[in-house]
């Protein structure tokens, strides 16, 4: 039976796993992933939940001129990194897919920019109160929520497109070739103009085509692609689905996360980017599915929550073999790194284990899911906490003190449901170590001619 998943399962995640776009969008999205930890910081710093603390920061003025207070300088690199954050993620996207399709990186991520750039609307709509009275104004200038959680799908599909018009042209060979002696870089730059030519001309037209039906790409792309996709992934099912297959790829040895990730990732950054906004200001609403749900109350300790595994390990278990092993890997889970114990226990096709390590993690998602629903722990605040934090105070920073305790709640019930699976693998290795054991004292008892000597006759 296993061998026939095996057969099945290792071809598809091989597909997913190596298939460019999804791999571009993985890879693309790490651009950013160091920037928003960064913002992250000053935003915890900015928001921690002491209310004498922040109120000190809005109380303390730094510009006299325009009324600034402390409070919204620290709230600067959030809005340099988060707001922005599609940005980053076209870039990075682009950049990676040009050298997927073996084409400048650079130019690639120029492109895939100008595209995303050309198709936006530079209008913004909004309401100005002058007095008592209210009107509804439109202005020029860029929405900084395209440029943020509501952009980065019409981001992403800009550059893939725009990338494979450049690197169609340029196998074309209609690029611009200058003579010899010319430096490099103005080869370069040359060799881009034909192709960065038509790329600008097949958007231009497109976005003449959706101005001409009084609407344009983002406003299209977001009603009728994103919203009913973060729709999709923001529900419990979703989740749990995701999860399931996510581990069972890790029971065949295969990176789960990187698999189900690609595809998966996006929607939750960007519903963690959603909940970043609602917090901030109040608009729109909350999700309980997003990144830092996944990153820090579906598993402990890595995939399949393993941290409550080695702590059953370092307890209960008695044979050396795993409660040596257990003790080695206690550090490293308590950052959620668990790689000793998928492939040292071993988690890899072990059929004892396969049970608990889909279960746990899907009652950590179940549980969590309901107390974030009955308002019995906050929904995540968006803010960016690295996924090396140990448990308790991630719980902390991205919810409050209650959900560091649920987070230590879950790990218990976890170290609860490997118990007996992981004691069933303890008494095997105790009847095979004491077989090995009274194997080497009867071989110490043997008299072997080998260990005679005329010497010492």
């Amino acid at each position: 039976m296993l061998s026939k998943l095996e057969k099945v399962l290792m071809p598809l995640a091989e597909a997913i796993g190596r298939n460019k776009y999804l791999m571009s969008v993985r890879d693309g999205f790490l651009v950013s992933t160091p920037l928003l930890i960064a913002g992250s910081i000053f935003l915890v710093i900015a928001n921690f939940p002491i209310p004498a603390w922040t109120e000190w920061l809005s109380s303390v003025v730094v510009n006299q001129n325009t009324g600034e207070t402390l409070a919204t300088f620290l709230a600067k690199p959030s809005d340099a990194t988060f707001t922005i954050m599609a940005v980053f993620a076209v870039m990075g996207i682009a950049y990676s897919f040009a050298k997927h399709m073996n084409t400048n990186p650079l130019f690639g991520a120029a492109v895939g920019l100008m595209s995303w750039f050309l198709l936006m609307p530079y209008l913004v709509s909004g309401n100005v109160t002058v007095g008592e009275a209210t009107q509804a104004v439109t202005i020029s200038g860029l929405s900084l929520g395209w440029l943020g959680a509501k952009g980065i799908f019409v981001g992403i599909i800009c550059a893939f497109v725009s990338v494979h018009i450049y690197a169609w042209v340029e196998r074309k060979g209609w690029v611009i070739k200058m003579p010899e002696g010319v430096p490099p870089t103005v080869v370069e730059s040359f060799s881009a103009l034909i192709p960065a030519v038509v790329v600008m001309t097949v958007f231009f037209l497109i976005n003449l085509i959706f101005g001409a039906f009084g609407t344009n790409a983002f406003d299209i792309i977001f009603q009728f692609l994103q919203t009913p996709l973060l729709n999709l992934g923001d529900t419990l099912g979703a989740m749990v689905i995701a999860y399931i297959f996510l581990h069972f790829f890790w029971f065949f040895g295969v990176n789960g996360g990187s698999v189900v990730g690609a595809v998966f990732n996006p929607i939750l950054q960007t519903l963690s980017l959603e909940n970043l906004d609602y917090f901030r200001t109040g608009i729109g609403e909350g999700h309980i599915i997003c990144q830092q749900f996944q990153d820090l109350f579906a598993t402990f300790g890595g995939a399949g929550s393993t941290l409550s595994l080695v702590i059953a390990m370092v307890l209960f278990c008695k044979s050396k073999r795993i409660n040596s092993l257990g003790k080695l890997s206690l550090v490293a889970g308590i950052f959620n790194i668990n790689e000793p114990i998928i492939f040292g226990l071993p988690i890899v096709l072990n059929p004892t284990m396969i049970i608990p390590f889909m279960v746990v993690p899907t009652v950590n998602i179940v549980i969590s899911y309901f107390c974030m629903s009955m308002g019995l722990v906050p929904i995540c605040s968006g803010v960016n906490i690295p996924w090396t934090c140990p448990l308790g105070i991630s719980g902390f920073l991205a919810t409050n003190w209650v959900g560091g305790l649920l987070q230590i709640a879950l790990l218990i019930l976890g170290v609860v449901i490997y118990m007996p699976f992981i004691k069933i693998m303890d008494k095997q290795y105790l009847k095979d170590e004491a077989e090995a054991a009274a194997k080497k004292e009867e071989d110490d008892d043997d008299i072997s001619l080998d260990d005679l000597s005329f010497d010492d006759l």
